[in-house]
């Protein structure tokens, strides 16, 4: 294996890290851009809150499950090849879906634009760890990387909110046209060719039962909400996916060529680290599904003063991630990580208790610095835990491992925050309207997701009626959403506790 980093690439190590970051952002944008479309979808496609809940959760599902096998062919075949590839299909898939005519189409298209986006991610990720050989400068490195996927999650809503006000909703992904150009040029001028120097025979059994494993999970999760949690179907589905694991573990220890080593999960500080940032994203993602909604319905906020009232979640993460690493080199990755999640849980508890006009200049935003920060805080040291545990020719597939934590626990955190929510909004509205005497039509449809409650409230036969229902739906809207924050908040704090026994302190215990 070569150890020495050619001079050339050395000197020009931090600019190679702007075109990664130029990359990461807009995979990252387009996952959370859509939060702030979901308002304008429900009323121009007419997708109901299971609808909304695919248009989200499609990019993640196939985003999710092709991270593992993605990371270790550009690991084989070339992780710049990986990233270019995986550029020009993700712009190719961004045009597609900015000319969506149907909810169906639209879900298809995003599905598309994970692919891209997995070829892309975990390139990134292993590339820095290429480049960056020194440990301390490695931590500066995953610090800025954290930073931009934290301020990204910011700054999508805005970008979204900004385009939505002066174009039509498409605008949110053709956006990622001239962005994808310039990443592809400029990657073609710095990124150098990295991948393992000594590969191994394609595992391509692991490649099919890791893509089936994560897949089956993530669909299971998103249609357990609708299915039932209990149903046949969905109990079926997650015996398969118990099953799909057992096989994938049994492959992965009888071959001397795995695609991913599993032995490597026995480590505490790689199997502990994974989880954290799991459960980190499944708050994330949980919470920015509900909050774009609450700002837009509830609060009333058009699409861009919706995405400028994140801002201060961007700035929140920004300021944190660059030095987050660092800490835990200095007070231990246990501490620092339990405290970031500690501090999410605080910041859901919050907002969970925040009204329909709770001062935004107040608790709203400290909710949101506690969660940026608090994000910041476990992604950075953790994923340096993670990346700190494999070889660096493996980097691909560590990344990938540390990604797919990322995308299953967000795709959790929408599934599961969603279904608390419908699970409490639908027959709280219908108990608060039962007195006005609706038919029962327009009721089931103000039930389906608070876009179509507030659209039903508009073909009120007075203003007096109309007012009443907005306020039904309002209040409706805040039970679920309440109630999903809290739950977001308790698993927060359970990921605290687990981070608190299970994760090693410092990085002096990795063997070399």
């Amino acid at each position: 294996m070569n150890t020495e980093l050619d001079p050339k690439i050395h000197a020009r190590r931090w600019m190679i890290m702007l075109v990664l970051c130029i990359s990461l952002f807009m995979v990252v944008v387009d996952n959370l851009i859509i939060n702030v479309a979901l308002p304008t979808l429900s009323r121009e496609l007419g997708a109901s809150t299971s609808g909304l809940q695919w248009i989200v959760d499609s990019y993640s599902l196939i985003f999710a499950c092709l991270l593992l096998a993605f990371g270790g062919l550009g690991d084989r075949f070339g992780r710049k090849g990986a990233i270019q590839i995986g550029l020009i299909g993700f712009v190719g898939c961004s045009v597609w879906a900015s000319f969506a005519t149907s909810t169906s189409s639209l879900i298809i298209a995003r599905g598309a634009m994970g692919i891209g986006a997995a070829a892309v991610f975990p390139a990134t990720l292993a590339i820095i760890i290429d480049v960056f050989r020194d440990p301390i400068e490695r931590a500066k490195a995953i610090g800025i990387w954290s930073a931009v996927s934290g301020m990204a999650v910011a700054f999508g809503p805005i970008t979204g909110g900004f385009l939505l006000e002066h174009f039509y909703w498409g605008s949110v992904f053709l956006v990622n046209v001239p962005v994808g150009v310039v990443a592809l040029i400029l990657g073609a001028i710095f990124i150098p060719t990295s991948k393992d120097p000594n590969p191994h025979r394609m595992d391509f059994p692991g490649f099919g039962l890791s893509i089936a494993m994560v897949g089956l999970l993530v669909y299971t999760v998103i249609e357990g909400p609708h299915r039932g949690w209990m149903s046949v179907a969905t109990l079926v589905s997650f015996a398969g996916t118990v099953l799909l694991f057992a096989a994938f573990v049994k492959r992965e220890l009888s071959t001397n060529e795995p695609l991913l080593d599993v032995r490597v999960f026995r480590n505490p500080r790689l199997s502990a680290a994974t989880g954290s940032i799991g459960i980190a994203f499944f708050v994330l993602f949980g919470f920015t599904f509900l909050v774009t909604q609450y700002f837009q319905f509830v609060r009333g906020y058009s699409t861009l003063s919706s995405g400028v009232h994140t801002l201060p979640f961007a700035i929140g993460a920004g300021v944190t991630a660059p030095i987050a690493a660092r800490l835990a080199l200095k007070f231990g990755t246990k501490r620092i990580v339990a405290l970031g999640l500690t501090n999410m849980s605080i910041g859901l508890i919050i907002i969970g208790f925040c009204g329909a006009q709770t001062a935004y200049w107040g608790p709203v935003i400290i909710s949101m610095l506690f969660l940026a920060n608090g994000l910041a805080l476990v992604t950075s040291p953790a994923t340096d835990a993670v990346m700190g545990e494999l070889p660096r020719e493996k980097a691909g597939v560590g990344s990938a491992v540390n990604d797919v934590s990322r995308e299953v626990g967000g795709t959790l955190g929408v599934a599961i925050s969603g279904s608390v929510f419908a699970s409490l909004y639908g027959p709280k509205l219908g108990e608060l309207v039962a007195k006005f005497n609706m038919p029962a039509e327009a009721v089931a449809l103000a039930k389906e997701s608070a876009g179509a409650g507030f659209a039903v409230a508009e073909r009120a036969p007075t203003p007096e009626a109309a007012e009443a229902v907005r306020q039904a739906v309002s209040e409706a809207f805040m039970h679920g959403f309440h109630s999903a924050c809290f739950t977001g908040a308790g698993v927060a704090l359970t990921g605290a506790l687990l981070a608190l026994k299970f994760l090693p302190a410092r990085r002096a215990v990795i063997s070399s």
